[in-house]
């Protein structure tokens, strides 16, 4: 009896937990993209031009107060000391030793003309129109995942004759709180325009 009583209880908790992840999700406006190929995990997508805000740290230095940072401006620290929507996902890139984070600005508010950060380290800027191959994965946001989700895509991308060009971007898309198993990962490599 106490065997069914704690499986019932565990399974509950689960759907309590997927639930609640599945939910949070989906109450945020995602970056639009558009999927020209589909393979299981692997996508190739284009993505329009996206307004973001940004802001970078050293590479091998201390990241941990990059979301701070666009969380106060989403919060109201900007110009207009306008509260805006959280999106997902969140991007993160590296190039010339530095670690970029950036939230897409909510599509309105991008039309509307997103407001200036008036601090130096926080910019208001555009993600180009581009074509990614891209592979989904769950996990906590470590070097080992997304080095292993990475090595999957390059693989994938040599099996499919492609060649893909720079660094590789990562969008996250669950708060820190969701359990690694059910996070919504990717990582993206640039392929040449068609």
């Amino acid at each position: 009896m106490k065997k069914a009583f704690l499986f019932t209880g565990l399974l509950a908790a689960a759907a309590l937990v997927f639930g609640l992840t599945a939910t949070s999700r989906a109450a945020y406006e995602t970056a639009p993209y558009t999927v020209v190929q589909s393979d299981g995990p692997h996508e190739i997508r284009d993505y329009p031009a996206l307004t973001v805000v940004s802001t970078s740290a050293a590479a091998d230095g201390d990241r941990d107060g990059r979301f701070m940072k666009l969380f106060g401006y989403i919060s109201g620290k900007n110009e207009k000391q306008e509260k805006i929507e959280m999106t997902t996902p969140v991007f993160m890139d590296e190039a010339e030793g530095q670690s970029k984070m950036s939230f897409v600005v909510p599509a309105k508010v991008a039309a509307a003309g997103a407001p200036a950060s008036g601090k130096p380290d926080v910019a208001v800027g555009q993600r180009p129109a581009a074509r990614y191959a891209v592979f989904r994965f769950s996990g906590l946001q470590r070097p080992a995942n997304e080095q292993a989700a990475l090595a999957k895509l390059q693989a994938w991308l040599s099996a499919q004759k492609l060649a893909a060009t720079g660094q590789p971007v990562f969008a996250y898309y669950d708060s820190p709180w969701t359990p690694g198993p059910l996070r919504r990962n990717e990582v993206m490599l640039l392929l040449p325009k068609p």
